[in-house]
């Protein structure tokens, strides 16, 4: 593994106070507060990135929300991830849209029944949202890996949700687009362009995102890949069961793009040295295109990385709890 990876690891699971972009001061607990707001059950990397979430000690997950719709079926997804994870004490709350809808892990969620989740469901995700941020003590992390409705929506009955709590999300494209193309519409941001707007513009503690810049480059492959594979954690095979499930094929040989990933590594406190970030200001134009502009929201940007292969060793110690071994 390569130093400046094992000196992020280090931070990490010493649940690191130091602050840095996306992060703020950490709960009594040494922990920071986040809620993660998910279009999970369309692209696999959102659930790749709950199971990140999950296995980062230093960050304290106290609500999962859904967003874009589908909110039984994402809800769902969330809850059973949960009961395998054995983190029941972690709310679930169904977000913006309506609740019909199914998506690619159907199969894996078909027998679920929601109402028997030992943990809370807030039919009112949007409200459970506010609550959280206006209650809690200290600074709360919103990260926001899906389309921004439910965020937006947050925003819109509370505004003064913004001046408490940090945005971290996977949102836009600056100067990259898909695997290192032409920048154009991300879909997060262009499916919910109102929504988005809000978002970003909104006058946050502290903005942070990853666009396609960076974590339209994540994939992993090789023994990388099969060390997640091969794990046997429960939630990790549960990880590996959906990926075959969504995308239809009994033996995966490498990921899809982990778009999702990367805002969890930017939540994480400390240093962020497998990154290269710049201050941006950023504005959301009506075809949904994050663009540099001075009229924009001031943001933090990840505009490109320091160390790719850094961060697939993190994203497998993290995922495994081994160091990984070959390349």
């Amino acid at each position: 593994m390569r130093p400046e990876t094992l000196l992020l690891l280090g931070a990490a699971l010493a649940g690191c106070a130091t602050l840095s972009a996306g992060a703020q001061d950490p709960s009594p607990a040494g922990k920071i507060p986040v809620i993660l707001d998910t279009d999970i059950g369309d692209d696999i990397d959102d659930t790749w990135a709950l199971a990140m979430l999950l296995k980062s000690p230093q960050l304290d997950t106290k609500l999962v929300t859904t967003t874009c719709g589908k909110t039984e079926y994402r809800g769902k997804l969330i809850a059973k991830l949960l009961e395998v994870a054995k983190r029941t004490d972690i709310p679930v709350g169904l977000g913006a849209g309506g609740k019909g809808g199914t998506g690619g892990q159907q199969a894996w969620v078909k027998d679920y029944d929601l109402s028997k989740y030992p943990g809370k469901v807030h039919e009112d995700g949007v409200q459970a949202m506010i609550d959280l941020v206006m209650k809690s003590p200290v600074p709360v992390t919103i990260m926001g890996v899906g389309p921004n409705q439910t965020v937006a929506a947050a925003l819109e009955r509370e505004p003064a949700i913004a001046s408490k709590a940090v945005f971290v999300g996977m949102q836009g494209a600056v100067r990259k687009g898909y695997d290192g193309g032409k920048v154009g519409p991300e879909y997060n941001v262009k499916v919910a362009v109102a929504p988005s707007k809000k978002v970003l513009g909104a006058p946050w503690k502290q903005c942070v995102i990853t666009p396609l810049d960076t974590c339209g480059l994540v994939r992993l492959r090789g023994p990388r890949f099969q060390a997640v594979v091969d794990c046997p954690d429960p939630l990790i095979q549960a990880l590996v069961e959906n990926y075959r499930i969504w995308a239809k094929k009994e033996s995966v040989k490498e990921s899809s793009i982990l778009f999702d990933t990367v805002a969890i590594y930017l939540t994480y406190p400390g240093p962020k040295p497998l990154l290269e970030m710049e201050d941006m200001k950023i504005a959301v134009t009506d075809k949904g295109v994050t663009a540099i502009d001075d009229a924009g929201a001031k943001m933090s940007v990840a505009t490109n990385w320091k160390s790719l292969d850094g961060y697939y060793d993190l994203l497998v110690e993290i995922l495994t709890g081994k160091k990984p071994e070959g390349k």
